[in-house]
């Protein structure tokens, strides 16, 4: 086991700088969701170079295939994601994204560079275990209905068929050097509403002749509050927020409809389905009551993202071997959602947040940011640390 970490730990910090090359590459060069055709012919490029063997799936998504070289049948996989955010980021870096208005604002070029990195440790020492590692170079984390769906659809956890799934998400606010697990549910589905509320406009000064679908959508917006705090089970975390509300009047015009977005997330597939039910009555319900009408559609996202507890459990051992315990945080619950939930619904799975945060150097902006950034040293961490939960895994 000391030699197995102290040959990865040697290997991360020779492919360090390649693997910075990679990531710098990747983030001056992003792609949306499901359009990511240059990054997949990147990645395939360098799995060609590597002799690994790969197919494509679900349009842009790659797998390869590691075959160690001693006698075994265990299958571990390991995901990356490539797909960049519609966001315009900040002008002065030399490694900034050429694409105006798309930027990797979350990480996935660090995801997928580190997972090119992690292939190039494991083939240096395929003499060295036994088993197959399958690298997931998946798309479209970001846009519904999620790249892990449509790969898995294709058949991604299958032939060879993997005993766990391993992945990692860059983390702003845990130091670089660092990274952070949690056993069990971590990251909450995440479900987009869409809420048109119709009355009749009219002058501002003559209320009475209208029905005021803005007036109306206060009630609603307030009302609908009470499924969280008045019907969620308070040891189920949800939250209900609207980020985008459109009523197209002026100072004296009351308009004719309002249009909503918002979220819904939550821990509990039971609780979840209800709570759709108990909105859109709501919602409806106050709207007719009202003299308006309400159409209220929900576009069901990402389950919650659960990490199995055995796996996890080993996962976050093997990281205190590799980087010390003081060096291995306990992660809260996260709200955000993630399609790596749906391998979580799939197969064994152990999701960990890597540290790329530096308060000295000003590197703290959160993901989905224009300023967001990464130490680039946590690189290194990320490709000996996924490397060896890898290879300690297969040996389990």
């Amino acid at each position: 086991m000391s030699t197995t970490k102290q040959t990865v730990q040697q290997f991360a910090q020779s492919f360090f700088e390649d693997t910075l090359n990679k990531r710098r590459f990747l983030h001056q060069n992003p792609e949306l969701s499901f359009e990511e055709y240059n990054t997949s012919a990147f990645v395939k490029q360098v799995l060609t170079d590597l002799c690994i063997p790969f197919e494509s799936m679900a349009d842009t998504g790659v797998v390869g295939l590691i075959q160690g070289e001693l006698p075994s049948d265990k299958v571990i996989a390991l995901r990356a994601d490539m797909d960049a955010l519609p966001i315009t980021e900040v002008e002065g870096r030399s490694y900034g994204s050429q694409n105006i208005g798309v930027m990797h604002a979350c990480g996935h070029d660090v995801h997928t560079a580190s997972l090119l990195g992690v292939a190039r440790i494991l083939m240096a020492m395929r003499a060295e275990f036994g088993g197959t590692v399958k690298l997931i170079f998946q798309p479209g984390e970001e846009r519904l209905p999620g790249g892990a769906s449509l790969m898995i659809k294709d058949g991604v956890l299958e032939n060879p068929k993997p005993q766990g799934i391993i992945g990692q998400h860059v983390m702003p606010f845990i130091e670089a050097g660092k990274v952070g697990f949690r056993s069990g549910k971590y990251m909450a589905s995440c479900d987009e509403l869409f809420m048109t509320i119709r009355g009749k406009g009219g002058h501002g000064a003559q209320p009475h002749q209208n029905i005021d679908p803005i007036a109306i959508t206060a009630q609603v917006i307030t009302a609908m509050q009470q499924v969280v705090s008045r019907n969620a089970d308070p040891r189920i975390p949800s939250v209900l927020s609207w980020g985008k509300i459109i009523g197209n009047g002026a100072t004296n015009v009351i308009p004719d409809e309002v249009y909503l977005e918002g979220t819904f997330r939550t821990f509990d597939e039971k609780w979840r389905a209800e709570a759709h039910e108990k909105m859109t009555k709501m919602a409806v319900g106050i709207a007719e009551s009202m003299g308006a009408t309400c159409d209220f559609q929900v576009a069901k996202g990402y389950p919650f993202l659960i990490n199995e507890p055995q796996i996890t459990a080993a996962s976050r051992r093997y990281a205190e071997e590799y980087l010390g315990a003081e060096n291995v945080v306990e992660l809260d619950l996260w709200p955000a959602a993630e399609d790596f939930a749906y391998y979580s619904q799939e197969t064994n799975a152990c999701f960990y947040r890597l540290g790329t945060g530096n308060v000295e150097k000003g590197i703290t902006s959160a993901v989905h940011t224009p300023t967001f950034d990464i130490d680039e040293t946590a690189l290194q961490t990320s490709i000996g640390l996924m490397a060896y939960i890898a290879l300690r895994q297969l040996e389990a």
